[in-house]
């Protein structure tokens, strides 16, 4: 009893050695998992292995539903990692959020409100995800075409070209051509996988480049002009869409602070008057009138988009 004390210190070393090398053990063993699994999933031996998907009862439920399929759908063309099930909590979460902030904030039938909108927003928020994905293909449409002309320049064939354009080019031009050349190497046409990809992202300057490459493929020609061509005029109608878009932010900018302005007014109200949201919203009239007016908002809102809108 005498060395307890140098027997303990001896044993908590023992234990921090044995506590270091279980760390180093387990750490170089997940390391050679993920390499592993990563190889293999190259090779195509196992699918490749993404992150943990949480929701997964919510997840299968949903996808037996119309409702499910749809926003399946929609996901599926915004490149977003969410399942429908996924989505749906997440959005339901936050309807609860606004409910009960916007509630706080302002009055009980505001957080209503914009809890019912906010059912639009989500919807709004999957289409604004497909048109930013849409516009980052856009951008990279140039430098496809330019891969493209080079790799059949060389003689290489057009479903070649696009399998090496999908391993040149960055997300979303090259997971959109994967997915092409994934339809390809499983005997669909070159006019169907395309076909697919136009649908997927709805673009001119993308059917323009679909049709001429579906066209060069069936009639043949002259593939490396018309490519070289079709670059020279996407370079153009980059900078002009990026010109367009610099002149009407400030419009754009505008069209959001109108209806700001009228719900920075309401807090001032409420402010300078504690509860006269409560009374007004309390009545039928007010609860009419303010429905009214956010809808006035939002016609003003949508016209102010609409007349901004140009197709370039």
């Amino acid at each position: 009893m005498d060395n307890l004390p140098l027997l303990t210190i001896g044993i908590t070393l023992l234990t921090c050695v044995l506590a270091v090398i279980g760390v180093h053990v387990y750490s170089s063993g997940k390391a050679q998992r993920e390499a592993l699994v990563q190889r293999m999933s190259h090779t195509g031996q196992i699918p490749a292995v993404g992150r943990r998907r949480r929701f997964g009862g919510i997840d299968r439920r949903l996808r037996k539903t119309g409702i499910g399929r749809r926003i399946e759908r929609k996901i599926a063309v915004t490149g977003l990692d969410l399942t429908p099930g996924e989505y749906f909590v997440y959005v339901v979460a936050g309807l609860l959020g606004l409910y009960f902030i916007i509630g706080a904030i302002f009055a009980t039938f505001f957080g209503v409100l914009a809890a019912l909108a906010g059912i639009w927003g989500g919807n709004a928020f999957l289409n604004w995800q497909r048109t930013k994905r849409t516009e980052a293909f856009i951008n990279q449409l140039p430098e496809l075409t330019r891969v493209l002309a080079n790799a059949t320049q060389a003689g290489l064939a057009m479903r070649t070209a696009l399998v090496m354009a999908s391993e040149e080019l960055d997300n979303p031009a090259g997971e959109e051509l994967r997915r092409v050349a994934d339809q390809l190497a499983v005997g669909h046409t070159l006019d169907d996988a395309l076909g697919e990809l136009a649908d997927r992202l709805p673009s001119r300057e993308l059917v323009v480049l679909v049709t001429t490459l579906v066209l060069s493929s069936r009639a043949g020609g002259q593939v490396v002009t018309s490519l070289r061509n079709l670059t020279e005029t996407l370079e153009e109608r980059k900078e002009t869409r990026r010109e367009v878009k610099t002149v009407l932010s400030q419009i754009q900018v505008t069209a959001l602070a109108v209806p700001m302005i009228g719900l920075g007014f309401l807090l001032l109200i409420n402010n300078m008057t504690p509860g006269a949201l409560d009374k007004m919203t309390g009545a039928t009239m007010g609860q009419v009138g303010t429905i009214v007016a956010f809808a006035l908002y939002a016609v003003g809102y949508l016209a102010i988009r609409r007349m901004s809108r140009i197709q370039v």
